[in-house]
């Protein structure tokens, strides 16, 4: 018994001290999306076992935080190979952001259409069902997500419009919803808020939500998120809404191993009961 104990304790400590890194989690493939100019976009993209090109899987493509500034997809590796074990293509996208490329948050929203529209394209040889294809993202790119499921601008010039860029969806962690004059990143997108932001765009076409939000965000009230919730609901939309008490921006990422197990549970009941993942979650 004795030695069960210490045994016990010694791997308990030794993972302890083995931090958690999204290092850990490495894509089954890379493809390019959207080239502009010198600049090419990809995705990353985790494929549920056994997966095949004739397969019409449900897909999700996620897009990380960082104020349009900055960010890595692999922010979202691990919830994108959660998933893809419980039988979705799950993509991690990159988009332009002011750090790498000097682009407005404009661009941002025209590179996540992009990323919807060519996963829908390309969903034969993806082995993806066109019709199931969602969205999520964390902070500016839990907006992004958003505002390709809100608004009708921004599409980018030269793609095939007839394939749309909006979600079956939404997945949003932490989401910038109100980019009007008393919220989020107005100074950098006044010329065009009223288009740019997703709480003034809802309709009764914007597709099924789910958002989880700490009630100590500094970046996101939460008289905002219930709010944008309330509208939704009034266009006879579906909106879920999951408070965290105490917790701050970005509490959901895989660092934080409790919540971001806790909200991934409620995103695979949430995809569960719209049809787009089958049986109890496995994590």
């Amino acid at each position: 018994m004795k030695y069960f104990y210490v045994t016990f304790w010694m791997l308990f400590f030794a993972h302890a001290a083995h931090p958690l890194t999204v290092e850990e989690f490495e894509p089954d493939k890379t493809m390019i999306y959207k080239t502009v100019d010198e600049t090419e976009l990809r995705l990353h993209l985790f494929f549920p076992p056994d997966h095949k090109a004739s397969d019409k899987s449900p897909a999700i493509v996620f897009f990380f935080g960082g104020g349009w500034k900055g960010g890595s997809p692999s922010q979202f590796y691990p919830h994108c190979e959660y998933l893809a074990s419980r039988g979705m293509v799950a993509m991690a996208a990159e988009y332009r952001v002011a750090s790498r490329n000097q682009t407005s948050p404009m661009e941002c929203i025209k590179d996540a259409k992009s990323a919807i529209r060519w996963i829908r394209e390309n969903a034969r040889e993806l082995g993806v069902d066109p019709d199931a294809v969602l969205a999520g993202g964390g902070s500016a790119g839990g907006h992004m997500a958003a505002a390709a499921g809100t608004n009708t601008a921004f599409e980018e010039e030269g793609e095939n419009l007839s394939v749309s860029s909006s979600p079956q969806a939404l997945v949003l962690f932490n989401p910038v919803f109100d980019n009007g004059p008393n919220g989020y990143g107005y100074s950098r997108v006044k010329d065009y808020w009223r288009e740019f932001s997703p709480m003034h765009n809802i309709s009764n076409t914007t597709p099924p939500t789910i958002v989880f939000l700490g009630t100590e965000d500094h970046l996101i009230p939460v008289e905002t998120a219930q709010e944008y919730k309330r509208l939704m609901e009034n266009e006879g939309g579906r909106c879920e809404l999951y408070l965290y008490e105490g917790e701050g921006h970005g509490f959901f990422n895989y660092q934080k191993q409790a919540m971001y197990t806790e909200t991934l549970l409620e995103v695979d009941r949430f995809l569960s009961s719209l049809g787009y993942l089958q049986g109890e979650p496995t994590l």
